[in-house]
């Protein structure tokens, strides 16, 4: 192994690419290379050319390696974490039939009620998969595919996940993880494996899709030479098996191992996403009940609407995202591609309670609101799933680690604050999805364990941010949660 050994974690999310260099024996983070891509769809549709994933992979790592200033030589692993979900079908050459259908497409959500029922009702998937079929689910897309683009599914010679799709790019072998394969819909959590009777329901062949490594840290082969070279990375160095952006993210925060976290994580980004790793198999309809990276389970709960939304208001607002205050009487659900937690695919934004003295700033506020009180909702979700009270003193008095590019938003950050009532743990890392995978990219080279490497690095990195708790605004909560409760009941 090299005198400094460094490991390389990617980041491919619905906008971009993330490529952090981090040295293996420290946990520090070298240089983060980025690379965006795009974004195309309207009516519910949200699609994405795997090859630019794989281009802008390749130049947010030619960027890292530029900045951080080690030699190729130095560098020992690699893994990707990918945006859950998205349906990739490839064709016997190994390219994209059809741009993928990503996680935030909700033309599937007839083909998710109907499976829903096909199987018996959301009991029965939850004690199969741990999740109900929502428009999110790979699932449910590749039946909308077979429905709608027939000759598409019929010239699938491979179906993979983001993060499978770049994987192969890198190995050249057809694998994916325990974490990311559970939000399919056609593995089961409970027996660890692809359900035939699922694949039969669905329409589709085991044999299109990748090998289950046992984890998401598991080295599920070597960079081959024809991606060394687009790389510019030795070849043979190891590739982990990767995993999802939320289990990754887990990873990062070296949270996995043990029982019930003592600190649940809210992610604020492209979505607001609440989870806790877990011994205990979850199952419950309000959520989905994921695996982790690690062979443990990351229950979790996805809203669709959170900063973009937000940032949405503040430029109709002409407002800078900063300039909001509290909401006061205004409500506004800010769901403006549909919602998923609660379970709205055809919703769209509300706002109730204007008056002559509303301020523009206040409706800005309102909107932060309506994504938090949703979020923190899910969060309760979450809670009650792993067996806990959300009300209870013990656990109301659980700090939250808060991650994501909302964290580093002062509004976001004392909007939850404020209608949580709870401390606030904001680690150092703004990529703990990078870090993860970076995490998974050591675990692989190393033979040790991912989490235990990240905590490791955590701990010798430092400077996370404390925030006590302030008095809980039960009013807006009340108001807010009020609103939500009626849109779901139609």
């Amino acid at each position: 192994m090299p005198t400094q050994a460094v490991v390389i974690g990617v980041d491919s999310s619905t906008q971009s690419a993330k490529a952090a260099f981090i040295e293996v024996a420290t946990g520090r983070v070298l240089a983060v290379g980025r690379a965006a891509h795009e974004v195309s769809g309207a009516g519910g549709a949200r699609e994405s050319d795997p090859e630019a994933w794989w281009g802008a992979l390749r130049e947010a790592v030619a960027y890292g390696l530029k900045e951080s200033g080690v030699p190729a030589s130095s560098v020992t692993g690699i893994a990707v974490a990918g945006q859950q979900h998205g349906l990739v079908v490839l064709d016997g050459s190994g390219s994209p039939v059809r741009p993928a259908m990503l996680w935030n497409d909700t033309r599937s959500a007839p083909q998710a009620a109907a499976l829903t029922g096909e199987l018996g009702g959301p009991g029965a998937w939850t004690g199969r998969t741990g999740s109900v079929p929502v428009a999110s689910l790979t699932a449910t897309k590749w039946r909308w595919l077979r429905e709608h683009e027939p000759r598409a599914a019929e010239a699938a010679a491979a179906v993979r996940l983001p993060h499978d799709f770049l994987t192969e790019r890198l190995a050249g072998v057809a694998v994916t993880d325990p974490g990311d394969a559970s939000g399919t819909g056609w593995y089961s959590t409970k027996t660890g494996a692809y359900d035939p009777e699922l694949l039969d329901l669905i329409g589709l062949d085991a044999g299109l899709l990748p090998t289950v490594a046992p984890t998401g840290g598991t080295r599920a082969g070597s960079l081959t030479a024809a991606a060394a070279d687009a790389l510019g990375l030795p070849a043979g160095i190891a590739v982990a098996a990767g995993t999802g952006d939320n289990m990754a993210a887990a990873v990062g925060l070296g949270l996995g191992g043990g029982g019930l976290l003592d600190h649940p994580v809210l992610s604020l980004g492209t979505s607001g996403t609440v989870f806790a790793a877990t011994r205990a198999r979850p199952v419950s309809p309000a959520l989905s009940g994921f695996a982790a990276a690690d062979g443990t389970y990351l229950p979790l709960a996805c809203t669709l609407n959170c900063t973009l939304a937000v940032d949405r208001i503040a430029a109709l607002l002409g407002l800078s995202r900063d300039t909001a205050e509290a909401g006061g009487e205004v409500v506004l659900l800010p769901y403006l591609d549909g919602e998923r937690t609660p379970d709205l695919p055809e919703a769209s934004g509300s706002l109730i309670g204007l008056r002559h003295t509303t301020s523009r700033q206040q409706i800005l506020g309102a909107a932060y609101e309506g994504a938090v009180v949703t979020v923190l909702r899910a969060l309760d979700e979450v809670l009650r799933a792993c067996g806990l009270d959300p009300a209870g003193p013990e656990v109301s008095a659980r700090p939250l680690r808060l991650v994501g590019g909302g964290a580093r938003g002062r509004h976001w950050v004392e909007t939850v604050r404020r209608l949580s009532g709870r401390p606030l743990l904001i680690p150092p890392t703004a990529e703990p999805v990078a870090v993860g995978a970076a995490a998974l990219a050591a675990g692989a080279s190393t033979g040790n364990d991912p989490v235990e490497l990240a905590r490791a690095w955590q701990s010798a990195v430092g400077g996370t941010v404390e925030l006590p708790p302030v008095e809980r605004d039960t009013a807006t909560w009340s108001r807010v949660s009020a609103a939500i409760d009626r849109a779901a009941s139609g």
